[in-house]
């Protein structure tokens, strides 16, 4: 933890500084599980610490928003899950007045620039081995020790960015650390299960309906077929008149039930998709056994939910703590959400004019259909499905004011060394566009007029990337 040490001691003593001589902070963070919880854990932390502040959600940074802080009555600026690549914007319009708290691949230049607290400085892979939200925790740690309680949401925030890429779903580098704080504060239980969706809560054709990673053709939000394979398996669904949960299979159920869902899949697929119901499982201790809320992963597609439908005021107050009136409205908005994907999903699947499989990496036309605030849960979805198993995908649709959006995603078994973060910023910028992400999740935009010089950019970036590593 060397290198980051100095970067923590910098925001302390920053943040410190701005909340003794009393300045107005804002924190400004992405709409995504990662930033609402980025965001919710500094403001947290800021809050303990006596600092007057607000919070605010956006879904992507740009030279605009830049401009018109320069005008904001606030004196002091956090920035989460956003904001790299703008250093030189934010010290030309902010002084040093600002900070940025992230995990995304950056430009070299920003590497010397300590108003950048970013997880690639200090050798941290922000891929996989810390988000945003644990970025946050490590600096909302570094203001105050008691911090260490804002553990669990970091977990939220690593599964919603899908870093638990270890063996197993398992975490690594800081995510590992940050999840064992959580267990040793009676946070988080941790155990080897099959995953699906809401394990305590749900009945078993709804969990199993309900799980869209991996997306199952045939079985992903079809009840009656989950209900009718379940039926078929001799797996005893209900205990007296109530439905069994997931949490209550024996190991035999357990068993018989991926058995079960294999046949159901087509054989070259079987074993992957049956790799990827098998793993870690991540409970909220604090939450009511009750609430769709303890388990850590559906917290995180609900947050999603949150953000992708405008609605992230309703995640960031349920990770600051609300579990009355915003718990129910969060419950409503994951209900809206899946309803939204399913449509998505149901009109790619019958109108095959919109994918264009070119051979490592497949183009998905959402346009007219996927709001660009939709993307990466689509692209999302789409990489989880096992029609495209080991390829890249890449999603275009409309964005605002003349733009299209892009949103890539490794697939299940993708085994492409091709950094998706790279590719989509080098060929972003050939057309005067903006992109970047990981190496396995990143995005772009662009103006129109742009799109098929982007295209052409793109198919011959992939190539090379995907020749330069096979030479390797």
């Amino acid at each position: 933890m060397g290198k980051i040490d100095q970067a923590l001691s910098y925001f302390h003593d920053k943040v410190s500084d701005c909340i003794k001589s009393g300045k107005n902070i804002s924190v400004i963070t992405h709409l995504d599980c990662d930033g609402i919880t980025s965001g919710s854990i500094v403001t947290k932390s800021l809050i303990r610490s006596g600092a007057k502040c607000t919070v605010k959600t956006v879904n992507e940074f740009s030279k605009n928003l830049v401009d018109k802080l320069k005008n904001d009555s606030r004196q002091f600026h956090i920035i989460t899950d956003l904001g790299g690549g703008f250093a030189k914007d934010l010290d030309s319009v902010l002084d040093d007045n600002w900070l940025v708290v992230d995990h995304h691949q950056i430009p070299q230049e920003e590497f010397d620039n300590e108003r950048v607290v970013n997880a690639w400085k200090y050798d941290l892979d922000g891929g996989v081995d810390v988000s945003a939200g644990g970025m946050s925790y490590l600096v909302s740690k570094a203001l105050h020790k008691e911090n260490t309680d804002l553990a669990w949401i970091a977990v939220v925030a690593a599964l919603g960015d899908r870093q638990d890429q270890g063996e197993k779903k398992s975490f690594t580098g800081i995510n590992l650390e940050i999840a064992a704080a959580a267990k040793k504060n009676y946070q988080l239980e941790i155990d080897l299960d099959v995953l699906l969706v809401g394990r305590e809560t749900r009945p078993l054709p709804d969990a199993l309906a309900f799980t869209s990673q991996p997306f199952i053709e045939g079985l992903t939000w079809n009840r009656d077929a989950c209900l009718a394979l379940l039926n078929s398996s001799g797996i005893r669904l209900k205990d007296g008149g109530r439905w069994r949960v997931p949490a209550e299979l024996t190991e035999d159920e357990k068993r018989i039930l991926l058995q079960t869902i294999s046949k159901f899949i087509p054989n070259k697929n079987a074993s992957n998709i049956i790799d990827e119901l098998v793993g870690y499982t991540y409970t909220l201790v604090g939450e009511d056994k009750r609430s769709f809320l303890r388990d850590a992963r559906e917290f995180s597609t609900m947050l999603n939910s949150c953000g992708r439908i405008r609605k992230a005021g309703v995640g960031v107050a349920i990770c600051m703590g609300d579990r009355t009136k915003m718990l129910q409205e969060g419950e409503n908005i994951l209900v809206e959400y899946r309803t939204f994907l399913r449509t998505y999903m149901n009109t790619l699947a019958s109108e095959r004019w919109r994918i264009t499989d070119n051979g490592s990496y497949i183009l998905v036309n959402g346009e007219g259909l996927v709001p660009e605030n939709m993307t990466g849960a689509v692209s999302s979805l789409l990489g989880g499905s096992q029609k495209n198993t080991g390829k890249i995908v890449i999603l275009r649709t409309n964005g605002e004011e003349g733009t299209i959006k892009f949103s890539s995603r490794k697939s299940t078994g993708c085994r492409s060394e091709v950094n998706l973060g790279l590719l989509m910023r080098e060929c972003a910028s050939k057309v005067s566009g903006i992109g970047g992400g990981h190496n396995a999740a990143a995005g772009a935009r662009i103006t129109k007029d742009k799109l098929d010089e982007f295209l052409d950019y793109l198919e011959e970036n992939v190539s090379r990337m995907q020749s330069a590593s096979v030479s390797k």
